[in-house]
């Protein structure tokens, strides 16, 4: 602690800005890897949705519900069996 208090005044503006710019880079690698990662897709909200749900629901956007669910399910198999190739690789 003593070594803080030897400090010249105005010292803990570079420790705000560090800080700030950890926070800035932080958020961008989660942005990036979100990019990357199929995170921002608007349709997502239809995955709630199941054949069920049909008579809540136009026609229209019960027909889009089950495409955005078809979608997932294969791109969900798809990100799958790549996880299992890459398990697979690493243990050769």
């Amino acid at each position: 602690m003593d070594f803080f208090n030897n400090l010249q005044d105005g010292w803990t503006i570079y420790l705000w800005l560090v800080a700030g710019a950890g926070i800035i880079l932080a958020a961008i690698v989660a942005i990036r890897w979100a990019a990357k990662n199929d995170q921002f897709d608007e349709d997502i909200k239809y995955v709630v949705f199941d054949k069920n749900d049909k008579d809540k629901m136009s026609e229209e956007e019960f027909k889009k519900a089950m495409e955005v669910n078809k979608y997932q399910e294969e791109l969900r198999e798809k990100y799958l069996r790549e996880e299992a190739e890459q398990r697979l690789a690493a243990r050769k």
